[in-house]
C-alpha cells in the first residue's frame, strides 16, 4: 500500500464511526478524512464504508481494516513508549500504575523522586485494569496477587502486603467484635459490589457470612475504604493502615491466606533503562517502610 495516511484515517473512521470525529483526531479537515476514504476504496475496488445519515459503519471489509490499523496503531505506540524510556538521564516522562489502593503509599514516593530528579514528569494511574506494558502504557507497574505471567516483562518481587479485617472504635463500641465465626452473621460488612471478587479475603469472608450482610458495596478501594472508617460496618484493609489511623480496631485475627504478594512489573526493552533502573531502585528502598514484610528477589 502507497499511503499509510489513507489507511489510518480510515481506521479512524471506522473505530470513530463518523469523519467530523476522525477528523478531529487526525487535525484534518473533514473534507481531507471523504477524499482519503473514496481514494482508497477506489484503490482497493471495494466498499469499505455504509455510509448513512448517523456516520459511517464498516462493511466486511472495513472490518478487516480496521483490525490492521489497531494493530498497526498498538505497534507505534509500543514503539513511542519505548523510544521514549531510551535516555541516558533521569528525565522526561515516568508512567507508573498501581491500584488506587497502593496511591497512598505509591504518591509520596513519587514525589520525593521528582524532587530528586526536577526535570522528570510524573503520570501516575491508578485503575482495575492491566495496563500494556508491551504496547508502552507505562513504564513500571505496581501489582497485587499472583505473579503476572505476560511474555517480555521483567517481574520482582516487592513486599507481601498483610491484609485485616478491622472496624472503627465507635462501630466496635456499639456492636461489639466477633468472638467466634458464627457471630459474624450479627455484624454488618463493607465489601466489594461484585460478590465473585477474586480477592482471597473476600472469597474468605463470603464463605462465613450471607452475602445480605455485606451492607456496604463499592466498586472503588477508595470509597469502601472510606465507608470502613466512617462507621459503615467491619472491612478489610490493609495492615499498614492501622499504623496510620488511630480510630481502627482489628477485629479478628489476620488469616495468612488474605495476604498477597506485590510485584514491580517492567517490559524487557525498558528494564534496563537508566530511569526505569533508578525508580525500581528508590521505590525497593522506600517500601521497606511499608509495615509490611518487604521480599527479596531470588
Amino acid at each position: 500500500m502507497d499511503n499509510w495516511d489513507e489507511i489510518r484515517t480510515a481506521y479512524q473512521v471506522a473505530r470513530l464511526g463518523t469523519v467530523s470525529g476522525a477528523a478531529d483526531v487526525l487535525g484534518v479537515h473533514h473534507a481531507t478524512v471523504i477524499r482519503h476514504i473514496d481514494a482508497l476504496e477506489n484503490r482497493l475496488g471495494v466498499k469499505l464504508f455504509q455510509r448513512h445519515a448517523r456516520g459511517y459503519t464498516p462493511t466486511e471489509a472495513g472490518q478487516d481494516l480496521m483490525r490492521v490499523g489497531q494493530a498497526t496503531d498498538d505497534q507505534f505506540g509500543q514503539l513511542e513508549g519505548r523510544i521514549k524510556g531510551r535516555g541516558n538521564d533521569v528525565t522526561g516522562e515516568l508512567v507508573v500504575t498501581s491500584l488506587a489502593t497502593m496511591s497512598r503509599l505509591v504518591t509520596p514516593i513519587l514525589v520525593e523522586f521528582q524532587d530528586r530528579h526536577p526535570d522528570l514528569l510524573i503520570r501516575y494511574l491508578t485503575d482495575d485494569r492491566v495496563f500494556r506494558l508491551e504496547y508502552g502504557e507505562a513504564h513500571v507497574a505496581i501489582r497485587a496477587g499472583a505473579a503476572p505471567q505476560e511474555p517480555d516483562n521483567v517481574v520482582q518481587p516487592l513486599v507481601t502486603m498483610d491484609v485485616g479485617l478491622f472496624a472503627t472504635k465507635d462501630y466496635v463500641a456499639e456492636f461489639g467484635k466477633p468472638n467466634n465465626l458464627e457471630e459474624f452473621q450479627h455484624h454488618k460488612f463493607v465489601g466489594a459490589d461484585n460478590e465473585k471478587s477474586r480477592a482471597p479475603f473476600y472469597r474468605w469472608l463470603n464463605s462465613i457470612i450471607p452475602r445480605e450482610n455485606v451492607t456496604f458495596r463499592g466498586t472503588d478501594a477508595n470509597a469502601i475504604e472510606q465507608a470502613i472508617l466512617s462507621g459503615a460496618g467491619i472491612g478489610f484493609l490493609p495492615r499498614w493502615f492501622s499504623h496510620e489511623v488511630d480510630n481502627l480496631v482489628e477485629v479478628w485475627p489476620a488469616q495468612q491466606d488474605w495476604h498477597g504478594a506485590v510485584w514491580l512489573v517492567t517490559h524487557v526493552d525498558l528494564h534496563r533503562t537508566v530511569k526505569v533502573q533508578a525508580f525500581l531502585k528508590f521505590l525497593k528502598e522506600r517500601a521497606k517502610d511499608w509495615h509490611c514484610e518487604t521480599v527479596e528477589a531470588k
